[in-house]
């Protein structure tokens, strides 16, 4: 039997950048961008505090996920007001570890939950949709640039 931290420390294929976004103002419209740099407090132009929160991810594949559960055909990563919308890396089992794309490094450091504003943009039962979906946070570690399309590979 092969031990635990083996098996959770190995990922079947690295993750990919499918979109960035910012909040240039607590409350702002969210706006997408096709690249961004990922500076010591966060990412460039985005109103995030430095530490713990400074970059919020969400996986790709829980968007058709609280689609669902909130009764729409669809819903669009501005809506939910995370920075990056990752596909192909469980983000779950990332937790406490090191994304690297290119130059910078992230450290997930603990779910994302929802805020009570989804109530009012997925509809009533928004914030129940969200939970357990809300995505992560990550620290910046070493800053460098990020563009649509990057791979995200989990440090061993």
């Amino acid at each position: 039997m092969e031990p635990l931290a083996s098996l959770t420390a190995r990922f079947p294929r690295p993750g990919r950048v499918d979109w960035i976004g910012l909040r240039p103002a607590r409350k702002a419209t969210m706006q997408s961008v096709p690249r961004i740099d990922i500076l010591d407090h966060g990412l460039a132009g985005d109103h995030a505090r430095p530490g713990k929160r400074a970059v919020t991810l969400i996986q790709a594949e829980h968007l058709p996920v609280i689609a669902a559960l909130a009764g729409l055909s669809q819903v669009s990563p501005e809506t939910l007001r995370r920075n990056l919308v990752i596909s192909g890396l469980n983000l779950s089992a990332t937790r406490n570890r090191i994304l690297t794309t290119g130059t910078a490094r992230l450290r997930i450091t603990g779910p994302c939950a929802p805020c009570s504003r989804m109530e009012t943009a997925l509809g009533p039962g928004g914030y129940n949709a969200m939970r357990g979906h809300g995505g992560w946070c990550a620290e910046v570690l070493t800053p460098g640039p990020l563009a649509i399309g990057a791979m995200l590979t989990v440090e061993a």
